[in-house]
Parts: structure tokens; C-alpha cells; sequence
């Protein structure tokens, strides 16, 4: 896997990762309509493309050639917050969330921290950002879960 910065012919590849991503790791949690409810409004192609052009931020694709791994999108300056950063249930755990998680790092070079807010019950998520130098904040998320309970905020402090 390479990561590159998405394109337009990249969202429906990204699309489906993401209703894939999702139900896998959220079903079990809010319930399959639910998510397929989420999925369908804030995984549509049209939110997808919005990104593609978004000021200050990044939209990055994990790409072996043939398949879309992975998917990350950042937006920020001196804060970097993170916004999304998933991968294939199947690929999990070959370090492509790493790879994905780096070059967002790298693509915002005047940065000292990065931010992110992660559903409390996604334990798997939890425990990859803890293992990738990510403190838990005592901020309050500003989203909420699916279930109206607030995420978890997370910090990662930068060298620069």
C-alpha cells in the first residue's frame, strides 16, 4: 500500500470502504439501520467530493493499486484536527492506519498537535491512537456518538 491524496475517481472506492468500515465496527454498537442511516448522509459521494477542494486540509487514500485500503481526512494549520481515518476491517492491523496517520502528520508542517474525537465504545480505535502517542484530553467532544453520548478527545503533541 502507498498513500496519495484522493481524487475524484477515488469515491466510490472510498465510499464503500467507509459503509463497510462502519457497519463492521458500529453495528454491534448503534444498530445496522442506524448506521446505514449515518453512512448514507455523512458518507455520500457529494460529502465526499466537498472534500476534495476543502481549504486547509487533506484527504488521503491508502492504494496498493487495485483495492482502497484505507482513507484519512485532516483539516488545520497549527491544530490538526483529525477528522477520519479508517481501513478495511481485512487490512486491519498491517500498519496501514500508521501510514495514513504519518503523512496526515506530514502534510501540515507548521503543526504542533493533532486533535481528534473517537467514539467511547470503538475500544479498537482507542487503543491504536493510545499506541500511536495520543493522550486522552480532558475536553469534552463536540460531536456526539450516534447514541447522544460525547465522544472521547484526543491529543497528540508535535515536535516542532
Amino acid at each position: 500500500m502507498f498513500v496519495r491524496t484522493a481524487g475524484e475517481r477515488d469515491l466510490a472506492a472510498v465510499r464503500a470502504l467507509l459503509v463497510e468500515t462502519w457497519h463492521a465496527t458500529y453495528d454491534a454498537i448503534y444498530g445496522a439501520a442506524k448506521v446505514t442511516e449515518i453512512t448514507d448522509g455523512w458518507h455520500s459521494i457529494s460529502s465526499l467530493r466537498s472534500r476534495l477542494t476543502r481549504p486547509n486540509s487533506e484527504f488521503l487514500v491508502a492504494d496498493d493499486g487495485k483495492l482502497i485500503g484505507g482513507m484519512a481526512f485532516a483539516e488545520g494549520a497549527e491544530l490538526i484536527m483529525l477528522k477520519q481515518l479508517y481501513v478495511l476491517p481485512s487490512l486491519q492491523g498491517r500498519g496501514i492506519g500508521g501510514m495514513l496517520l504519518d503523512e496526515v502528520i506530514e502534510s501540515f508542517p507548521e503543526a504542533r498537535a493533532i486533535r481528534l474525537e473517537v467514539e467511547e465504545q470503538n475500544i479498537r480505535a482507542i487503543a491504536f491512537y493510545e499506541a500511536n502517542g495520543f493522550l486522552r484530553s480532558a475536553d469534552v467532544g463536540e460531536h456526539t456518538g450516534a447514541l447522544g453520548h460525547p465522544t472521547r478527545v484526543y491529543i497528540r503533541a508535535l515536535a516542532g
